[in-house]
């Protein structure tokens, strides 16, 4: 018989946790300066956070300058670090190959690839990795067919993420151009013989309208917020169930709340623990300080998320909960263009895990799970499960 481990009840909201220092540092105040004199904020509370991801006007989502004054290089096509006009001409460029009913089309697709990548979990034997055979796969080979990416090229784009990821990896800048170099060798592809997804759409659609560069940093920034965004968001949010076997008994015992369990996994693990730094433009009175112009402030989804309600309501997981207005997909004008993709892939996924594993389970102790925090991004390296 496969054995399984239970979380010590002890143990069920830590290990979800990965920074408890800023829910500490919420329940004090809603902005704190980092000791050292850096023109840096930390911003924790809800309302906060919204406050300012909604004022486009007076805070900019441009990257600051470098320590030294340098201005960083230009990302032509990055949706997340430009502003105004531009922000809003990339935006209409994109937004229609992820519209809800052009999500509705592809679900087919989606579920396609959770069933096989379901039989892989299954033939690997137990216990398996959730991570390396079914989260982390499903999450790319969607993202494949959306952008009209070959598959083959998905092996080296994760090993090139992983080194793009670490801050100490002494081959992050080469990973980098050459992660960059393969949206480029696919844009490039895509002029001579413009294909169904995104890059031939845009493509086909606005010609000479759009660079090669604008539509290479356009799918790249598709692919940083999806892949490893998606893929840890089913694997925290599969543990988050298993941490909590009355939600995970609930849910199969009532699959119409499946929508909301979505959005309650998806404020509850929170996997983008910040957005992209926001510096201010001029002087801002918020949350009783006084932002001045030039300083970098960075808002807590982590934190925010796990607000206590204005209802008494814990932040505890309820997949029951009514849905709040969580920033788990940002705010404003650059909430993400892909949420209605995420909910898709995630309610196929889990729907697909639990019915193919009704007594799905840890595999392993959780002081063995592996977590990163890589800013601004919170994962675990591998999840064994058994059933």
């Amino acid at each position: 018989m496969t054995q399984s481990f239970e979380l010590p009840v002890d143990k069920r909201r830590n290990v979800l946790d990965p920074v408890p220092e800023l829910l500490e540092l919420n329940a004090r105040a809603p902005l704190f300066r980092p000791p050292g004199g850096m023109p840096h904020w930390i911003v924790t509370d809800r309302e906060t956070v919204r406050q300012i991801l909604a004022d486009a006007e007076r805070f900019s989502s441009m990257p600051p300058p470098e320590p030294d004054g340098r201005k960083p290089d230009p990302h032509p096509g990055s949706l997340l670090q430009t502003d105004g006009a531009e922000h809003s001409r990339l935006r209409r460029l994109v937004a229609p190959m992820f519209t809800v009913r052009q999500m509705k089309t592809l679900e087919p697709m989606m579920v396609r690839i959770v069933a096989q990548r379901l039989d892989v979990l299954e033939r690997a034997g137990q216990p398996a990795d959730l991570m390396r055979h079914f989260a982390r796969p499903v999450s790319g080979l969607i993202l494949a067919e959306i952008l009209g990416l070959p598959r083959d090229d998905l092996p080296e784009l994760s090993r090139l993420g992983d080194h793009r990821a670490s801050g100490h990896s002494p081959r992050r800048h080469s990973a980098t151009s050459e992660y960059v170099g393969h949206f480029r060798k696919l844009v490039a592809a895509q002029r001579r013989d413009p294909g169904d997804g995104l890059a031939g759409m845009l493509i086909r659609e606005h010609g000479d309208a759009v660079s090669d560069e604008e539509v290479a940093g356009i799918c790249e920034s598709v692919a940083n917020g999806s892949i490893e965004n998606t893929a840890e968001t089913i694997a925290l949010g599969t543990l988050a169930l298993l941490c909590h076997p009355e939600q995970m008994t609930l849910l199969r015992e009532r699959p119409e709340l499946m929508d909301r369990a979505v959005e309650e996994l998806l404020r509850y693990v929170s996997v983008v623990a910040s957005v992209s730094p926001r510096t201010a433009l001029e002087d801002v009175e918020i949350g009783g300080e006084v932002i001045k112009a030039g300083e970098v402030v960075s808002c807590s989804v982590f934190a925010a998320n796990r607000c206590p309600y204005d209802d008494g309501a814990g932040d505890g997981l309820d997949i029951a909960r009514e849905p709040g207005n969580h920033l788990a997909l940002g705010y404003g004008v650059h909430f993400c263009l892909g949420a209605a993709l995420a909910r898709l892939q995630m309610r196929v996924a889990f729907a697909g895990l639990l019915e193919r594993f009704p007594g799905l389970r840890l595999g392993a102790g959780v002081e063995e799970l592996r977590f990163r925090l890589l800013a601004p991004q919170f994962g675990v390296e591998t999840l064994p499960v058994v059933w």
